[in-house]
């Protein structure tokens, strides 16, 4: 991810012991900096509610993953709800602790950061908190994940995503609703016709083509095997595809895989949107689901922004509860990234429809954490979990792995079948369950575990 910009803002009263405080907004300021943050910060401590007003004029254009108010002095609450109204992020509480003298109380921070927490709880605003020296290494790491998941929430919010054509019939589970999208995330949906991508991919040149086909012969050497008409139309919904994300400024597509990619163009969309999400040709990844999934792009692309890896959205087809794992599939879209590096990844054709092009490897061994933006029981919530992918013969065709759940396998069946979720989990590599419950947190959505335990706030 990109550095992380917080705004920095302390707050005291001049009552108190004011050089002290300030010895401590200077500790916390250079604790900050030197664990990796980028700091926006205010000229001064902020004292009342005129310094308020002008610290929001200089903050609100500003691109803040997270407001930090580090509370220096008591103070009473006015001047910290006026900031979390004004700012749009999300919000983290520092108050720090002083040593019981037995004399005068000098800082008197934790009674100011509770009464803040009261009038934000009253008024339904929400926010985190720390208290603890600027050393504190457990408040950085609670102040990363939440500017983590701000910096999540302001992309989205920036982001513009494309449906081509509309989910298959009888995939409720890739229903789009995108006024329910744009209220959650902010994200804008563009609708993109089949016909019309079908038109452009007709006409892409010869030339076009065959400058694509000369980078990917470097990975899949049996191209030369497969159907060429076939394969060179996968190559131009390529083309398209890419072309039409980079014209209309979209960070992710969800398209209508089947069966008119078959029955009209007469070749798979798989490979297209296989090296579309794995950023081919130097290109920036763009994540992409099939039975255009627009829930499930959504996950790939939070799960892409935080592992600053491709995603891949899979169906779950097996479970063997005597070894404990779970089979994971997809025809042939997985991003070629994922393949496991001893075994040289082909290309291959649609197990049901015979033709190309797809992509054929086993996924690599690692630890994976998995999600869904799930629409199961009628509201929005986040589903996540954590596994290791494990060396071994695939399962079936294409694309796919052996995944080990943390979660016993029959459990995560009777999760995946009585919750009734979606066909679709998306998963990257790496551990980010603590990150992906902390954007859970800032959109406001309940999670489900399908994980051995909860990650611990």
């Amino acid at each position: 991810m990109k550095k992380l910009q917080i705004a920095f803002v302390p707050i005291m009263r001049s009552t108190f012991d004011i050089a002290y405080a300030e010895d401590m907004v200077q500790q916390t300021r250079s604790k900050l900096i030197n664990s990796g943050f980028d700091l926006i910060e205010v000229p001064h401590p902020i004292t009342d509610l005129q310094a308020v007003e002008q610290a929001i004029k200089q903050l609100q254009d500003e691109p803040i993953d997270l407001l930090l108010i580090f509370q220096a002095t008591f103070a009473d609450s006015t001047m910290i709800t006026r900031l979390s109204q004004a700012i749009q992020s999300p919000l983290f509480l520092w108050a720090v602790p002083e040593p019981w003298t037995g004399g005068r109380l000098r800082l008197n921070s934790l009674c100011g950061t509770n009464l803040a927490a009261h009038a934000l709880t009253l008024k339904d605003q929400k926010f985190d908190y720390g208290y603890g020296l600027p050393e504190d290494a457990d408040i950085i790491a609670k102040v990363r994940l939440l500017a983590v998941a701000g910096s999540v929430q302001r992309q989205l919010r920036a982001t513009r995503l494309g449906v081509v054509g509309q989910h298959p019939d009888g995939m409720d589970s890739c229903h789009l609703d995108a006024p329910l999208i744009k209220n959650v995330f902010g994200i804008e949906i563009e609708s993109i016709d089949l016909q019309e991508v079908f038109t452009r991919a007709k006409a892409t040149s010869d030339q076009e083509v065959a400058q694509i086909r000369q980078e990917l012969d470097r990975t899949l050497h049996n191209l030369p095997d497969l159907d060429q008409a076939a394969l060179n139309g996968t190559l131009r919904v390529y083309r398209v595809l890419s072309d039409l994300a980079h014209e209309k400024g979209l960070s992710g597509l969800a398209v209508r895989c089947w069966p008119e990619f078959f029955t009209q163009m007469g070749c798979a969309a798989c490979g297209a949107m296989s090296l579309l999400s794995d950023g081919f040709l130097g290109q920036t990844p763009i994540p992409c689901g099939c039975e255009a999934d627009i829930n499930g792009t959504i996950t790939q692309l939070i799960l892409q922004t935080l592992s600053g890896q491709p995603a891949f959205g899979t169906d779950m087809v097996g479970i063997d509860e005597k070894e404990g794992l779970i089979a994971l599939w997809h025809c042939g879209l997985a991003p070629l990234s994922m393949a496991d590096s001893r075994i040289p990844p082909q290309g291959t054709i649609h197990s049901n429809r015979k033709l190309p092009l797809l992509m054929d490897f086993p996924l690599r061994p690692g630890n994976v954490t998995f999600a869904r933006l799930s629409r199961a029981g009628g509201n929005l919530r986040m589903v996540i979990g954590s596994g290791a992918m494990i060396e071994g013969s695939k399962p079936f065709s294409g694309t796919s792995g052996l995944i080990k759940p943390s979660l016993p396998t029959r459990s995560f069946l009777d999760l995946l079948m009585r919750e009734g979720l979606e066909h679709h989990i998306s998963l990257t590599y790496g551990d980010f369950s603590a990150e992906l419950k902390a954007i859970a947190g800032v959109f406001d959505l309940p999670i489900l575990w399908m994980d051995s335990k909860e990650v611990p706030r």
